[in-house]
């Protein structure tokens, strides 16, 4: 005989009735909870066969399977709302409320808020919460970062509710010691955030990918920065430097914590304009990658244009995303 201790795991807190009827593991969570209700206290041990041990055991890969499935559903969506910046810039409001109407749980920020004053911060924390719509990041330049800045750019980014500060763009460097020291940079604003309890980013753009005296930048990035630092993966620039991003995500376990799911073609009159999923992407391999290795928090549909009006655009990409992501 094989002696278990009654215990709950964690697992089942988070399942739930998901379970049910699916084996060992929920048959016993809700004995237990049958116990509770009849304030009956469960025995401190429970016994079983060996042959039970094994039942048990062979459900386990199944029900975390489960587990892993339920919280991909879970991974929010948002815009870029650079995909939308000539409405924006006429009326922000308006246009984050119109990105909500669509089903869209996230907002990111990019380079002009930085202009808002504290109360105009504010203003769009409410409306955002009206919406129950969130800024988990924003797109800064790399001056957002210096001394003279870096106090205004941590207030907004508290006051919206931002988890990561995420430094946009950098100019191609000549040399790779150029790229170690944008790495220092980025760790000593990291420091310099993380006790308000802010973290940094970096987001690659074509460059990042282009070997520099035999090392491409990106890796020299990932290798020189905290790994509190998330590398922001834009797809539709990894691919146009003819980089692999479901490589990259596996070779960087827990770094990608969030993803710009901007798409490429190779005809040279569609490039970024490609709408989400007609590209070259592949984007069921980047999801399993970036759920399963990554670390992916919550993604972000980034678009530079189309056919199409910058909403419908927008409104568009959703609707293929999420048919997509469904379906992997």
């Amino acid at each position: 005989m094989i002696v278990i201790l009654d215990r709950t795991p964690l697992m089942f807190e988070l399942l739930g009735p998901r379970l049910a009827g699916s084996g060992i593991f929920p048959a016993l969570r809700y004995y237990e909870l049958l116990l509770r209700r009849r304030n009956i206290a469960p025995m401190p041990h429970s016994t079983f066969s060996r042959r039970s041990f094994l039942a048990l055991s062979a459900a386990l890969p199944w029900a975390l399977r489960g587990l892993a499935s339920a919280a991909a559903k879970t991974i929010p969506v948002g815009l870029e709302l650079y995909s939308v910046r000539d409405s924006l810039q006429k009326d922000p409001q308006a246009t984050v409320r119109a990105v909500a109407q669509m089903g869209y749980q996230v907002v990111e920020f990019y380079g002009p808020y930085f202009e808002w004053s504290e109360a105009q911060a504010k203003e769009m924390r409410k409306l955002m919460d009206e919406l129950r719509i969130r800024c988990l990041s924003t797109h800064n330049d790399e001056d957002n970062f210096s001394d003279a800045k870096i106090g205004h750019t941590k207030s907004l980014n508290l006051i919206l509710g931002s988890k990561y500060v995420v430094q946009a763009w950098s100019d191609p460097k000549p040399t790779i010691d150029g790229w170690k020291e944008l790495a220092a940079k980025l760790n000593t604003a990291s420091e310099k955030l993380a006790p308000a309890d802010l973290k940094v980013g970096y987001h690659n753009h074509d460059a990042e990918w282009k070997a520099v005296n035999g090392k491409r930048p990106i890796e020299v990035l990932a290798a020189s920065t905290k790994p509190e630092v998330m590398l922001q993966l834009d797809v539709g620039t990894c691919l146009e430097a003819g980089a692999d991003p479901v490589a990259w995500i596996q070779a960087n376990p827990g770094r990608i914590r969030s993803i710009h799911c901007k798409d490429w073609s190779s005809d040279p009159s569609v490039g970024y304009k490609t709408l989400f999923g007609e590209g070259k992407a592949d984007w069921k391999g980047i999801f399993h990658a970036a759920e399963n290795v990554g670390g992916v928090e919550y993604y972000l549909i980034e678009q530079e244009g189309s056919r199409y009006s910058e909403l419908e655009t927008a409104r568009r990409c959703l609707e293929e995303f999420r048919k997509t992501h469904e379906n992997t």
